[in-house]
């Protein structure tokens, strides 16, 4: 069978034998029903595990509005609207709202930016700020010893709005839910402490029963105290398909589970090799952007096998700590042991690659030269089919093959594993 996966702006082609292919996976079908901010208003009005939010808030009090900052799709602009008008409905005055944008260890925002994503109504309505690492109000610390320092302006709201969308995290299970306040509004402290547990096998995408990390994103949650989330449910085309609203963990777990009906892909059994790509331009512009059809197609592959990766990188690696953790360590085992010690990000991008190459071969299909490929610990191959060749040559003419050509949003699950 011939198939294509996107490289840039043009494809890559590949002849699969029939009898090797066990599948293809492509997200499902979108349910009818609501969109955007008419799906914001109907969760709203639906609140799970919670009253409506215009119920718990009472008038003179502050409300701090927690939200995803410029590097993530969260669209805060189209849901704030439906926010403040259940906050008005509540009695609340303008003058006591804040929404702050979670900036985690990140960069802050320029005012244009904080405008664009906050959305001309809010912004001109309400303070918007970006959270302060330096000024923090302590909590203690959680049962795993990751200390709860939040950001003042959150700390000392009478009431707490968390907003994010659900998506596969590669080692927190899922986006969404108390990640607003834990990394979101932390310091780079807490950060470490909790992220450089994604070493444990448990801390992966699509698992949040039994992940310590995310229960220790959940415990600083309930130790500040979230009265209310509102998540959304992206399509790949960034389009509010779906609304949860109510309780931190309960609304979130719902979400969670509308995206396992989407994006979520359940084999008999792992494939020998694994084909995996981006989908092309944008999201395949660097190897940081790439990554993320890396870590998903991890967990389709058997131990031994291999990941035939594509991504046309033209832009090189991406990040500056990424590229500089993978240039510079001696071997990839020795990035696992960096992250334990020290967390930092782009780094981390660097280990979640050592981590796979502990299971399976990676085969890079890119434009980067081949000795700066084989310098990063990745085999460099000029075209898919060179690599599904070589692949069938080092694990022999019967080796199942998985086509997986939008990694970045489908994830594999082995039934049972």
């Amino acid at each position: 069978m011939k198939l294509e996966f996107g490289f840039g702006t043009g494809v890559q082609t590949v002849e699969v034998p029939d009898r090797n292919l066990i599948g293809e996976l492509h997200a499902g079908p979108v349910p009818a029903g609501l969109t955007g901010d008419a799906e914001v208003r109907r969760a709203l009005a639906a609140p799970i595990g919670t009253p409506c939010l215009r119920d718990i808030v009472r008038p003179g009090e502050t409300v701090a509005i927690v939200t995803s900052d410029i590097t993530r799709p969260m669209p805060t602009a189209v849901v704030m609207p439906s926010v403040l008008d259940e906050l008005y409905a509540g009695g609340i005055k303008p003058e006591d709202i804040t929404l702050v944008f979670a900036l985690g260890s990140h960069r802050r925002h320029t005012a244009e930016e904080q405008r664009k994503l906050a959305g001309e109504r809010a912004f001109n309505e309400i303070r918007c700020v970006d959270s302060d690492p330096d000024d923090c109000v302590s909590y203690g610390t959680t049962s795993l010893g990751t200390p709860v320092d939040i950001t003042r302006i959150v700390a000392e709201a009478d009431r707490r709005i968390c907003l994010g969308n659900i998506e596969y995290h590669y080692f927190a299970g899922y986006s969404g839910g108390a990640k607003a306040i834990m990394p979101g509004v932390s310091t780079r402290a807490a950060i470490q402490a909790n992220h450089s547990r994604m070493v444990l096998p448990e801390c992966h995408a699509g698992n949040l029963e039994g992940n310590p990390l995310r229960q220790d994103i959940e415990e600083a949650g309930a130790m500040v105290g979230i009265d209310f989330i509102l998540n959304v449910v992206l399509s790949e085309h960034k389009e509010i398909l779906k609304a949860v609203a109510g309780d931190a963990v309960l609304a979130h777990r719902e979400g969670c589970r509308f995206l396992d009906t989407l994006y979520r892909k359940e084999l008999k059994a792992p494939a020998d090799i694994v084909i995996v790509s981006q989908g092309g331009a944008p999201k395949d512009l660097n190897l940081y952007q790439t990554q993320k059809a890396l870590d998903n197609a991890a967990h389709a592959v058997k131990k031994g096998g291999i990941i035939i990766l594509i991504g046309s990188c033209r832009e090189g690696m991406g990040e500056k700590t990424f590229e500089e953790w993978m240039k510079s360590a001696a071997t990839a085992e020795s990035l696992i042991e960096r992250i334990k010690k020290e967390f930092r990000l782009g780094g981390h991008k660097a280990a979640a690659i050592a981590l796979v190459l502990q299971k399976a071969e990676i085969m890079l299909v890119s434009e980067l030269e081949d000795d700066f490929v084989r310098s990063v610990f990745l085999t460099p191959k000029h075209s898919v089919q060179e690599a599904l060749d070589d692949a069938f040559r080092k694990l022999g003419p019967e080796a199942t093959v998985l086509s997986m050509p939008y990694g970045g949003s489908t994830l594999p699950m082995v039934v049972g594993s």
